[in-house]
């Protein structure tokens, strides 16, 4: 059961989209804000792990994982267009938009196809092996959700560090343009491996 745990965090606290849109609200000075997101990248991973786990894998073909990789891929971009235009002025701190909800968390990361593949593994695999199953694995899932809302959440936390030694304006603008960028990247990539490359094979 501890393999399980330990596979979730490196899963879930590595780099990718969710933890990026994470740091760069804490920058921002928004981690009040980001509550609604975390909670909705935990419903997310909750539903898969639920689905998964009593479902199995059988209705996750190809052509779906193709679909979702797709829009998860245009979600991101939008995503990274709304950073990029967000206001970063200090002297209104309380006329700040609100860059992400709970709808943004949880329709990203449903849509993110590293979600699904980080959680099969674990429905899949690990849950059966472990003889985890019926309330025991609603259990888990509430658990290792938790888990997930607290990645981006911790990456929250390390933007506001940051970004409370960022006084300057500019640097914020900079910083949300480079954010954007590392998005638009991780998008590409993601297209690229889960839809192109699965398209011309």
């Amino acid at each position: 059961m501890l393999a399980i745990v330990a596979y979730a965090l490196g899963a879930m606290y590595s780099p990718g989209p969710v933890n990026l849109l994470g740091l760069n609200i804490g920058i921002n000075g928004q981690a009040k804000q980001s509550v609604g997101f975390c909670l909705g990248v935990g419903m997310a991973m909750l539903v898969y792990l639920l689905v998964l786990g009593w479902v199995g894998a059988a209705w996750i073909s190809g052509s779906a994982l193709i679909v979702v990789s797709a829009l998860g891929c245009s979600y991101i971009v939008y995503l990274a267009v709304k950073i990029a235009r967000a206001n970063a002025d200090f002297g209104e701190p309380d006329h700040t938009p609100r860059l992400l909800s709970f709808r943004d968390g949880l329709v990203m990361q449903l849509l993110n196809p590293k979600a699904i593949i980080a959680t099969l593994p674990i429905a899949t695999l690990q849950f059966p092996a472990a003889g985890i199953q019926g309330v025991s694995l609603a259990v888990w899932a509430l658990g290792l959700s938790a888990m997930a809302a607290g990645a981006p959440g911790s990456y929250v936390v390390i933007g506001s560090l940051v970004g409370d030694r960022i006084k300057s304006t500019r640097v914020v603008k900079g910083f949300n343009w480079l954010m954007a960028g590392l998005l638009v990247a991780v998008a590409l990539s993601i297209g690229v491996e889960h839809v192109w490359v699965p398209l011309v094979s």
